[in-house]
């Protein structure tokens, strides 16, 4: 067995969520710092496995693999070799590279993904590799709302700025707001991520009604019910790292046992999500139900001045919060 994974770590987040994914590290008790598109911060296996399990609004996360001044291909391909990239592997791995560089000498995305790859084949040379969305020209940031189908890839993320290489280890595998319940979608879907950091940042409590008068498929009280009863948003759904060599089972079981130790009941929550279209709605209830708080999300067919008027006179504090439709 490797020995656990203790290194620098990347919570890649949506623009302008840095903050909010910096204040549930916080709350999970690790020190981070927020940057430019996310949140750094240290941890060794348990620490990665956590984070990815709890973080509602982090996009992925990925791991510091290798950092290293290289200005031709010959230094690079020599700092390559020296990546532990069996560590982030199985036997049957394929991988796929996201590359970019700017100011630098070696300018050639192409170029330094084929002097990568000749690395990891080195170590692995079973690895397979996916061809057609190897390069993206983003780095490490995952656009908002990129539309693309996740692979069971590894990816590796290569960002060459001013002759300074960095190589990160993708441990999340598919992007961390498919949570795997929400399986049918409305006309704009909200992710999920958005939608938690929505009722992050709104200083929302459980204690207090909450109501969705344009609930679509039902992510705001989804994300509600999950955030109150302390589910973890990542229970139902699998990782890249569980794949690893170095991937600790042992570790993991402590930190998922945990979790399904931490979820409440909630019977007391007064969360309403209302919609006219009914078959958003019906949609939204199956979404809930899949996600485990069926019971405790209201789901109402009716439009948005009456769901309004019915929750404004209720003696209980109350919030409105909602994604209305785009232009109107």
């Amino acid at each position: 067995m490797t020995a656990p994974i203790a290194n620098e770590l990347f919570a890649v987040t949506a623009p302008g969520l840095e903050s909010i994914a910096l204040g549930e590290l916080k709350r999970l008790g690790v020190r981070g710092k927020a940057e430019t598109g996310g949140v750094s911060y240290r941890g060794d296996a348990e620490t990665i496995y956590s984070t990815n399990l709890w973080l509602r609004t982090a996009s992925r996360v990925v791991i510091r693999a290798a950092r290293f001044h290289a200005s031709t291909f010959h230094e690079l391909e020599r700092r390559a070799k020296l990546v532990p990239w069996a560590d982030f592997l199985s036997a049957d791995s394929s991988v796929r590279l996201r590359v970019t560089c700017r100011k630098s000498r070696l300018y050639h995305s192409d170029a330094v993904a084929e002097r990568i790859l000749g690395a990891i084949t080195r170590v692995a040379p079973g690895v397979s590799v996916v061809e057609g969305q190897s390069l993206e020209a983003d780095g490490e940031h995952d656009a908002p709302e990129r539309g693309t189908t996740e692979t069971a890839a590894q990816l590796f993320v290569v960002r060459i700025v001013g002759d300074e290489c960095e190589i990160s280890a993708d441990t999340s595998g598919e992007l961390l707001h498919r949570r795997g319940y929400r399986q049918e979608v409305g006309k704009a879907p909200l992710r999920e991520t958005l939608a938690a950091a929505m009722l992050l940042a709104s200083g929302w409590r459980p204690a207090e009604a909450l109501v969705d008068p344009l609930c679509g498929s039902g992510t705001i009280p989804i994300e509600a019910a999950l955030l109150a009863r302390g589910i973890a948003p990542g229970i139902q759904r699998k990782f890249a790292f569980m794949t690893w060599a170095a991937f600790d089972e042992t570790a993991w079981n402590r930190v998922y046992e945990s979790a399904l130790g931490s979820a409440r009941e909630g019977g007391e929550l007064e969360i309403v999500g209302a919609d006219r279209d009914i078959g958003a709605v019906e949609a939204a209830a199956r979404n809930a139900e899949r996600a485990g708080v069926g019971k405790n999300v209201r789901l109402l067919a009716q439009p948005l001045t009456v769901t309004l008027d019915a929750h404004a006179s209720g003696d209980r504090p109350g919030w409105v919060l909602t994604n209305p439709p785009y232009g109107v």
